[in-house]
């Protein structure tokens, strides 16, 4: 499946203007006179110029601010929407109706439906699969598409390695399904019945008796947060951080005011989620959260940096480790 005509021209317009701003700020290739030159130039120097932008992708929030080019506010919501791109080696794995599957070559595995640009990826990958290739995604109109720079590796790939690659993209299925868009919607969690829970119930370790009321106090805050301002996804994650963080002995929930863990709680879900993000649904900016609460700007940002810190996150995790380790 190809994009249409309309919207591939739509894509290349907007990267091309994106990447040639990167380019003059960061000066990689120099003289490139427009976005229209820009385009032109070999793709090692495209290249370099995507780079570069990696390493400086809050230049999207400059370009968005400036907006050299006068986009209209439709198609800077898109340019806006990159920065939930995925940088990395993937396998061009199958290719099924309606996108050709990319699987991470990282563990844990994500398998994400890729629409190809003007070319089916037939002709530009070849047709033998798996094939391992180097790319950018991007979020593009409720789909995924890839940056228009596509390197691929030469590598014959025997039996063993095979049956790796398809244990790989089941286990990416049973976690989270493929992948239609970004950035990764939380996936709802569970709900067990209070039967099912005292059957499941771990014997208990010493100090649990005392964290459960301040537990239960934090959940009762964010719950009724995320009912009055978010949904029932963000309040099933941070009911499931606040859990995470009251097994750790001695838990960390003990120390400060529960209202500032709520705060911290809720400012990390929101930020691996990108909540502040107006392209996505709910939208939220962080330091809203901290005036709800009676939070102080500073403590809610402090709390959420100890919370990540602690459970070793990153943003670029979105919510996924919370399925591995809650």
């Amino acid at each position: 499946m190809l994009l249409s005509r309309d919207d591939a021209e739509l894509f290349f317009r907007l990267h091309r203007s994106l990447m040639h701003f990167v380019n003059q700020r960061l000066g990689v290739v120099p003289d490139v006179a427009g976005p229209d030159e820009f385009s032109g130039l070999p793709p090692e120097e495209r290249l370099e110029v995507r780079k570069a932008f990696l390493d400086h992708v809050e230049l999207i929030d400059a370009y968005v601010d400036e907006n050299p080019a006068k986009l209209g506010d439709d198609e800077l919501d898109v340019v806006l929407s990159w920065r939930h791109q995925v940088a990395e080696k993937f396998y061009a794995f199958r290719q099924l109706k309606n996108y050709m599957v990319f699987l991470t070559s990282a563990d844990p595995p994500v398998s994400y439906g890729v629409v190809a640009l003007t070319e089916p990826f037939e002709d530009v990958i070849g047709p033998y699969l798996p094939r391992m290739t180097e790319t950018v995604l991007l979020p593009f109109k409720g789909r995924i598409i890839y940056d228009g720079l596509l390197s691929g590796y030469n590598i014959s790939f025997g039996g063993g390695i095979k049956r790796m690659l398809n244990d790989s993209y089941r286990q990416a299925k049973e976690r989270q399904g493929i992948v239609p868009s970004l950035p990764v919607e939380p996936k709802r969690m569970p709900v067990t019945t209070r039967t099912e829970r005292r059957k499941g119930k771990a014997k208990k370790t010493p100090g649990a008796k005392d964290v459960k009321p301040v537990f239960q106090t934090i959940v009762g805050m964010t719950d009724d947060f995320c009912r009055r301002h978010l949904n029932d996804a963000y309040a099933e994650l941070c009911r499931r951080l606040a859990e995470k963080l009251s097994r750790k002995r001695p838990s960390p929930l003990l120390r400060g005011q529960p209202k500032t863990w709520a705060c911290g709680i809720i400012r990390t879900i929101g930020m691996v989620n990108f909540l502040d993000d107006r392209t996505t649904q709910p939208h939220m900016k962080l330091t809203a959260i901290d005036k709800a609460l009676g939070v102080g700007e500073s403590t809610g940002q402090g709390k959420s940096m100890e919370i990540r810190k602690m459970l070793k996150m990153l943003i670029a995790d979105y919510c996924y480790w919370l399925h591995n380790w809650c």
